[in-house]
């Protein structure tokens, strides 16, 4: 078998409906397209999402109203203050601040603030340390850490 003896089988193909060749050939005079209308002229047919003087459904729907950042990264923040109940050279990381109750979600990673002050020496081990909050810290002897996320 070669290439120019291969056809497709018996009644796979069929022939080409010549329209608008008289009535006899059963697609004539208005050619399968109804009489008068949009869709019984030639041309283009009208613009794409035209709906006919109703307001057209894309402009219906409520799209490209500002932007959604999928990768953005929520930060559970904590300020110095809050770190009062911690014993001295206590070591803070994401784990001690869930069992005090001071960090909900563990996925999400921790910014420490330097909102107030800090009398006792702590090791911080979180994922960001402001630089005021890292002053206050290393004045009170303590030490930080930076973890990656």
């Amino acid at each position: 078998m070669k290439l120019h003896d291969l056809k497709p089988p018996t009644g796979a193909t069929k022939r080409r409906k010549r329209v608008g060749r008289g009535y006899a050939a059963g697609q004539g005079k208005t050619a399968g397209r109804g009489t008068k209308g949009q869709g019984a002229r030639t041309g283009s047919g009208g613009k794409l999402y035209h709906q006919g003087g109703n307001l057209p459904y894309f402009r219906r729907l409520p799209l490209k109203r500002g932007f959604t950042n999928f990768r953005r990264v929520t930060w559970n923040e904590i300020n110095l203050d809050r770190l009062e109940g911690f014993a001295a050279e206590a070591e803070v990381t994401p784990e001690s601040l869930k069992e005090a109750g001071l960090v909900r979600n563990l996925r999400n990673p921790v910014v420490l603030l330097g909102r107030g002050e800090v009398s006792t020496p702590l090791k911080v081990c979180l994922h960001r340390v402001t630089r005021s909050a890292q002053a206050k810290i290393e004045a009170a002897g303590g030490t930080v850490e930076i973890i990656e996320r």
